[in-house]
C-alpha cells in the first residue's frame, strides 16, 4: 500500500471523529476524514412522492424515503441526502410521467411557456436537466431549483433563469436507495443491488446557443459513499476519495455494510468558494449509464447528443457506490 494513501482502522476513526465534530467545512480547508456508519438507517419520511404511474416498460415507482443515522463517532446524518422538496422551487417538466408531461421529441416542448427565474442579472439562460436520480441546481449563489421527483420514474427537467457572467452552477447529484443509510436497491432478482448515478445537462443562451455541457471540465467531490463491505477497502489521498478497490457485486445479505460520510461545505454553491482541490468529473456514455429504456432521455436524444455540442454524463470516478455528488462549473 501506498505511504500517501490513509487506509481506515480503528485508531484513526478516534482522529476522525475529532476532526469532524470539532471543526466546520469551510471552503479554505475541507476535512478529508469520513465518519462510518454500519446498517441500516431509521427511517423519519415516507412516501415523499406519492406518484402510481409506471413507466413505459411498465414498473412501478420506487418509494422515496429519507432516514437518519448515527456514525460511529456520534455524528448524525441526513440519508440518502438532506433535501427540502417541498419548500424550494421545482424544476420545469421537460417529461414526468406522474404530472402527464410526456412529449415524444423535443418539437413537442415550447420552452417559452416555463418560468424564468431570477439568478441576478440580465442575460437569459436555459439549463436542460436528465439525472440518475435527484439533483438540487444553484446559480451564482441565489437561485436554488430542485429535481420535481426524487427516485423513478426517471424524468428530465428544463430550468430557464436570467443571471450574470460569469455564472457558477454547483449542483448537488444524489443517487437514490432503497436500503437507506446503506446504498442498496432492489433490481430483478437482486436483493441488494449497488444502483449506479449520473446527471447529464445543456445549457443555452437566448440565441439557443450551446453555451455549457457536462463533460471533464466540471469538478466533482463525493460525499456519501455506499455500500462498502469494508472500511478499508476506501483510500482517501488529499481531497481525493477513491471507492474503486471497494466491490459493485450484488449480495445476498448486506445489512451489515458500511457508509463513508463527509459534511458538505457550508458555502459549496457560492461564486467565490475554492474547488480547486476537487477532482474532475469522470465522464461516461450514454452505454455506460443504460439510458436506452428511459424516454426522459431518448426521446431527446438530439437535444443532449447534439453534434454541435454533445453532453457526456458526468459522475465522481465511481458511478456506482458514490451517492452525494456535488458538481461545479464556471460559464464566463
Amino acid at each position: 500500500m501506498r505511504s500517501d494513501f490513509i487506509r481506515f482502522n480503528a485508531p484513526l476513526l478516534v482522529a476522525a471523529s475529532f476532526l469532524l465534530t470539532a471543526c466546520t467545512p469551510n471552503s479554505s480547508k475541507e476535512k478529508n476524514l469520513p465518519s462510518f456508519s454500519q446498517g441500516l438507517a431509521q427511517q423519519t419520511q415516507s412516501d415523499l412522492l406519492k406518484c402510481k404511474k409506471v413507466d413505459s416498460g411498465g414498473v412501478p415507482p420506487r418509494i422515496t424515503n429519507l432516514g437518519k443515522i448515527t456514525s460511529e463517532d456520534g455524528l448524525e446524518w441526513i440519508v440518502p441526502a438532506n433535501i427540502d422538496l417541498e419548500n424550494d422551487t421545482k424544476a420545469s417538466d421537460l417529461f414526468n410521467v406522474c404530472n402527464d408531461v410526456i412529449p415524444n421529441s423535443f418539437a413537442d416542448v415550447d420552452v417559452t411557456n416555463f418560468p424564468i427565474h431570477d439568478a441576478g442579472g440580465e442575460e437569459l439562460f436555459t439549463a436542460y436537466v436528465f439525472g440518475d436520480n435527484y439533483f438540487e441546481l444553484n446559480v451564482n449563489g441565489k437561485l436554488k431549483v430542485v429535481d420535481p421527483l426524487p427516485f423513478t420514474p426517471f424524468n428530465s427537467s428544463v430550468i430557464r433563469f436570467k443571471a450574470q457572467r460569469p455564472v457558477t452552477l454547483a449542483i448537488k447529484a444524489v443517487d437514490w436507495e432503497e436500503y437507506l443509510g446503506q446504498g442498496f436497491e432492489t433490481f430483478g432478482k437482486a436483493k441488494y443491488h449497488a444502483g449506479d448515478g449520473g446527471i447529464v445537462i445543456v445549457i443555452k443562451d437566448k440565441n439557443d446557443k450551446i453555451v455549457a455541457v457536462t463533460d471533464n471540465s466540471w469538478k466533482a467531490q463525493t460525499y456519501y459513499i455506499a455500500p462498502l463491505k469494508t472500511k478499508e477497502c476506501l483510500l482517501v489521498n488529499g481531497a481525493t476519495r477513491n471507492s474503486s478497490g471497494c466491490p459493485t457485486d450484488d449480495v445476498p445479505d448486506g445489512s451489515q455494510f458500511y457508509a463513508a460520510h463527509w459534511p458538505l461545505p457550508i458555502d459549496w454553491d457560492a461564486p467565490n468558494f475554492n474547488d480547486q482541490a476537487w477532482p474532475q468529473a469522470t465522464t461516461y456514455s450514454n452505454e455506460e449509464i443504460g439510458v436506452h429504456n428511459k424516454p426522459a432521455f431518448n426521446h431527446f436524444t438530439k437535444l443532449f447528443d447534439d453534434n454541435t455540442g454533445d453532453a457526456s454524463f458526468i459522475w465522481s470516478d465511481n458511478v456506482v457506490l458514490d451517492n452525494i455528488v456535488l458538481l461545479r462549473k464556471i460559464i464566463n
